[in-house]
């Protein structure tokens, strides 16, 4: 059985589009793409290869995956533990409208997304990680498919962008599982999902 684990670079203030590059995403006027490459030092580099060293499959949404399209089938070095995986893992992007994709080793999920990504974990046999895809996230925890959230928060406010827990989120509750700080200052928790949150007053 597998679990779904994703890896999500969020701002303090809970933006998580366009991490990588100015042109990345700019969906709604969005003029703040490339956030993260300020903090990325050893110690950041360090967990990504430590988090590559795990993957059974990935699991996309549209949007990230397009963008890792474009660019990771043209690294070919064996050696780069992120290309190395990308290329060889079964890779799984959940869409309606994405054609005959290009990139091999890929598959499209449609139609039921509880029922397709269920059968998923199912059937295999380790972590299915979810890098960036922030309304696939969302939505997989509204659904109660996902297992485990590594939360890497950047020390910057945006005030604009696409939020990771918008308004209406279903109300969920989570155990911390591990963290640290890089020497850059971004702030990496592993959280594992614990259900629906308990209520109660303070001093009783």
């Amino acid at each position: 059985m597998g679990r779904i684990v994703s890896q999500i670079f969020v701002t303090l203030d809970g933006v998580y589009q366009a991490p990588g590059g100015p042109q990345e995403d700019t969906r709604h006027g969005f003029e703040h793409g490339g956030w993260v490459a300020p903090y990325i030092d050893g110690d950041f580099g360090a967990f990504v290869d430590q988090v590559f060293a795990r993957p059974a499959a990935f699991l996309l949404g549209r949007h990230t995956y397009e963008i890792f399209a474009s660019y990771w089938p043209k690294v070919t070095d064996p050696a780069d533990p992120v290309a190395g995986k990308l290329n060889a893992l079964p890779k799984y992007v959940v869409s309606s409208t994405l054609g005959d994709p290009a990139w091999a080793g890929t598959t499209v999920l449609r139609g039921d997304l509880a029922k397709e990504i269920g059968s998923l974990k199912e059937r295999t046999d380790g972590e299915i990680q979810i890098h960036g895809s922030g309304a696939l996230v969302a939505s997989l925890l509204d659904l109660g498919l996902l297992d485990t959230v590594h939360l890497l928060t950047f020390p910057v406010v945006l005030g604009a962008g696409l939020r990771l827990f918008r308004e209406g989120s279903l109300p969920t509750a989570f155990r911390p599982t591990g963290g640290t700080v890089t020497s850059a200052g971004v702030t990496i928790q592993t959280y594992d999902v614990a259900g629906r949150p308990r209520y109660g007053t303070v001093g009783e």
